[in-house]
């Protein structure tokens, strides 16, 4: 039989100092990271933003979590390690990304150019950011050790909602600041362990709401086009190719829970047999690894050099 590929696009939470350096290595990566170099010095963004901070960033550490600088430059880090190991990679079987790695997976998949995508991604952020300052004080909280109907169930009444269902035990809920004390508290009380997640923005809920059609609109007026390789819905785990559907999802998943656990179950439906994670950090291939043992998976995160990443694709795929 042979190998199946699924490329994974990671979202926010494991952004880095380095998270360039491995696809800078590359001539094909480091061309896309000077073009966006490039086009933060000389062109306009779109929605009245500050540019990313390609350069920027390697100065300013605190950039790497707030959201209007976090989300294109993990976009930007995904799609440069992609440029770096395309050309010794199969075409993938599927991609599939985390939140706003789902953008990037459709980049990946060849429905938008690199460029494109990180532009589509700022606008994503500030559209985000417009949400929060509507609505200030919001929260991300990772749950384990209770199903996420439970999970959701008892920090309802804080205001809090379901964002990601990840495991049969494991979720992020999203909701108000002011209501956290009063949901971790009662998820500790029924024997969950609660993290607060650095993000300051309650994605994937009711909270994104005002996002979605603005964000629907940019993505209509882009390039976006038909995919060449299917992508996984975020929101439903479809398989999707055409523009119209990468609009409806895209734009929906702001303000709907990413059911993830269905994402990864649907990968193996597919048949992959390999999976490598872009980066930046290593949380969906740990994931995939720990739900599904029987796919070969790793994340860029795990080696240190393109030719060990390089290698371990020949193994496995041939």
């Amino acid at each position: 039989m042979s190998a199946k590929l699924l490329i994974l696009c990671p979202g926010q939470g494991g952004q880095h100092m380095g998270m360039f350096d491995l696809a800078s290595s590359d001539p094909a990566g480091a061309a896309l990271l000077g073009e966006l170099r490039a086009r933060d010095a000389h062109a306009k963004p779109p929605y009245g933003m500050a540019a990313a901070g390609f350069d920027a960033v390697a100065v300013d550490a605190g950039a790497l979590f707030a959201n209007r600088t976090a989300q294109p430059l993990i976009v930007a880090a995904t799609l440069a390690m992609w440029e770096a190991l395309r050309a010794h990679a199969p075409p993938p079987a599927l991609v599939a990304g985390y939140s706003v790695g789902e953008l990037a997976a459709w980049s990946v998949a060849g429905a938008v150019a690199p460029l494109e995508a990180v532009e589509l991604a700022q606008a994503r952020a500030v559209l985000m950011d417009r949400c929060l300052a509507e609505r200030p004080g919001q929260a991300l909280l990772a749950v384990s050790g209770l199903p996420p109907p439970r999970s959701g169930m008892l920090a309802a009444p804080c205001g809090f909602h379901t964002a990601i269902v990840t495991g049969g035990d494991s979720c992020i809920i999203g909701g108000p600041a002011s209501g956290q004390a009063q949901a971790v508290s009662r998820l500790a009380a029924a024997g969950a362990h609660v993290t607060p997640l650095p993000v300051e923005i309650a994605s994937h809920t009711p909270f994104m709401a005002g996002a979605v059609a603005p964000f629907a609109a940019a993505l209509r007026a882009s390039h976006l086009h038909a995919a060449e390789t299917p992508v996984l819905s975020g929101i439903s785990a479809a398989r999707l190719e055409s523009r119209g559907q990468a609009v409806e999802h895209l734009s929906r998943q702001l303000g709907e829970p990413v059911v993830w656990d269905e994402c990864m179950d649907a990968c193996t439906e597919a048949g992959v047999t390999v999976a490598l994670e872009l980066g930046p950090g290593a949380a969906l291939a740990r994931m995939m690894q720990a739900r599904h043992p029987g796919i070969a998976c790793r994340s860029v995160a795990d080696f240190r050099s393109l030719d060990g990443i390089r290698g371990w694709l020949s193994r496995h795929c041939g």
